[in-house]
């Protein structure tokens, strides 16, 4: 039996990739796999198109969480990154949660150390704390309610007017919420290295080219590109506008593995991304796209790389993201 430190580093020199017959159906061997090992597969909107098609079930970070805290399966797979399969563990603790890439980590989630915040947090005794789920299960350790970008306005006006927030670790989806709810928060100085990389002028000048398109825009975008966009809201939003709104063509600022889905929901329209300010692929995760079918596939057949978590901080992390769930069920979210 292969050990996990085993794997990874067979994996990290591409020996188990290179292993894999050239002729096989990827397809078809993880649908074998599933059904034989009791699997389920949950896939991020930001994961490449064969992955999102592979998957039975495709979400947000929210909807993710509901499915991974619900499911009957002994395995969840989770196509994501680090942070996700956290949950899943947490969520799920009697469950075998695996990572296709133990390297797939968050630009925000690193932005955020848990005992920098923990710092910030003692300096503000009389603050209750939010946390964005896109991050470490070491800093939802330290918070109140979890929250996503689907959910976080009405988390934040559940709560009394007088109560003092701190908020992290993103600080442009902190700026839009002050701007929604207007609740002055503390917020924490973290953000997502690919809603940041957006280049404001080009995308103007692409509108101007495209001047019946509309600009859609995750809540993670700087203030003065969301200024600019018909439409405001998480992934799931966003898809679901694009999908009902009577315009043809959006211009979508977020990470890209979104327009996958939306084509194929509205595949009459056009989807174009928002450039970078560069000439990289950087409204593309680096860390989403380590996740491949061949890593998906490995990962079914050796039930490795898996998600380890202490005991102690499964239970400290679980009480603030179960908080989150029961409050998006109360509120129909």
């Amino acid at each position: 039996m292969i050990s996990q430190d085993n794997f990874i580093e067979l994996e990290k020199k591409g020996y188990l990739e290179r292993d894999i017959d050239p002729t096989m159906d990827l397809f078809e061997e993880i649908e074998k796999l599933k059904k034989e090992k009791n699997a389920v597969i949950l896939a991020h909107y930001y994961q490449e198109g064969d992955i999102q098609d592979i998957a039975d079930f495709v979400g947000d970070s929210l909807a993710l969480a509901q499915k991974a805290a619900n499911t009957d399966a002994d395995i969840i797979l989770f196509a994501g990154v680090e942070f996700m399969a956290e949950t899943a563990k947490i969520l799920s603790p009697q469950k075998k949660v695996l990572l296709p890439d133990l390297n797939a980590g968050c630009s925000l989630a690193e932005s955020c150390p848990a005992d920098e915040f923990a710092r910030f947090k003692e300096d503000r005794p009389d603050h209750i704390v939010i946390s964005y789920v896109n991050c470490s299960a070491e800093v939802k350790a330290l918070t109140d309610i979890v929250c996503t970008s689907s959910n976080a306005v009405q988390i934040i006006e559940s709560l009394p007017q007088e109560q003092k927030i701190i908020f992290g670790p993103d600080r442009n989806l902190g700026a839009y919420l002050e701007k929604k709810t207007g609740r002055e928060m503390a917020i924490w100085d973290g953000s997502c290295m690919v809603h940041e990389i957006f280049s404001l002028e080009k995308i103007i000048h692409l509108k101007a080219e495209n001047p019946d398109a509309q600009i859609i825009a995750h809540p993670e975008c700087e203030a003065e590109l969301l200024e600019h966009a018909a439409f405001i809201g998480s992934t799931a939003a966003l898809l679901r506008y694009s999908k009902e709104s009577s315009c043809s063509t959006f211009i979508v600022a977020t990470e890209s593995g979104i327009l996958h889905q939306m084509q194929k929901e509205a595949p009459e329209k056009t989807f174009i991304p928002a450039p970078p300010n560069n000439t990289c692929a950087c409204n593309d995760c680096p860390h989403m796209r380590l996740n491949t079918l061949e890593k998906l596939y490995n990962c079914l057949k050796y039930e490795l790389p898996e998600m380890i978590l202490p005991e102690e901080l499964i239970g400290a992390a679980k009480q603030p993201i179960v908080k989150m769930l029961e409050i998006s069920e109360r509120l129909g979210l």
